[in-house]
């Protein structure tokens, strides 16, 4: 069975958690294409294929244009220098199991890439539940200061 290279169009974290636009990021070389536009080449840690072997794809903002994230814990990292090495940072997330196996694509078996979709599913639930808590936050705060300006001006004109 064949399966398509990808490249997601919205990788935002909102489109990734709640439509899981990022599931074709499974695969090495679908995280190696979304760096296309990766300013470090040869000759640095930081080069894109490091980048996709250490398990991050590129998916940058308008303020962060280097912005990578791990399609299994969905660490996110931005800010990187040539002499990043990749697998070095993206170790200080200490619970992520694509680190823990250690293995390429290749070396995968279908027992792992089932242990790696279960703990993705978890880290995508557990960083959509926060997401939409700060969203609900975010919600709550300006509904209750447009309640209060309401009561503001109820008030001056009684």
């Amino acid at each position: 069975m064949e399966v398509s290279t990808v490249s997601p169009a919205n990788l935002t974290l909102e489109k990734v958690l709640t439509e899981c636009t990022d599931a074709c990021m499974f695969r090495e070389e679908n995280r190696l294409a979304t760096f296309s536009s990766w300013p470090f080449t040869e000759g640095s840690k930081c080069t894109k294929e490091n980048m996709a072997r250490a398990g991050f794809y590129h998916c940058p903002t308008e303020t962060d244009t280097d912005l990578t994230r791990c399609y299994v814990c969905f660490r996110e990292l931005f800010g990187w220098e040539a002499d990043d090495d990749p697998l070095t940072e993206h170790a200080r997330s200490t619970d992520c199991l694509f680190l823990q196996l250690g293995k390429t694509d290749e070396q995968l078996t279908l027992r792992d890439v089932l242990k790696i979709e279960l703990a993705r599913n978890k880290d995508r639930v557990r960083k959509l539940s926060a997401f939409l808590d700060t969203q609900l936050d975010n919600h709550w705060s300006a509904n209750k200061k447009a309640i209060n300006s309401l009561k503001r001006g109820r008030s001056k004109k009684v």
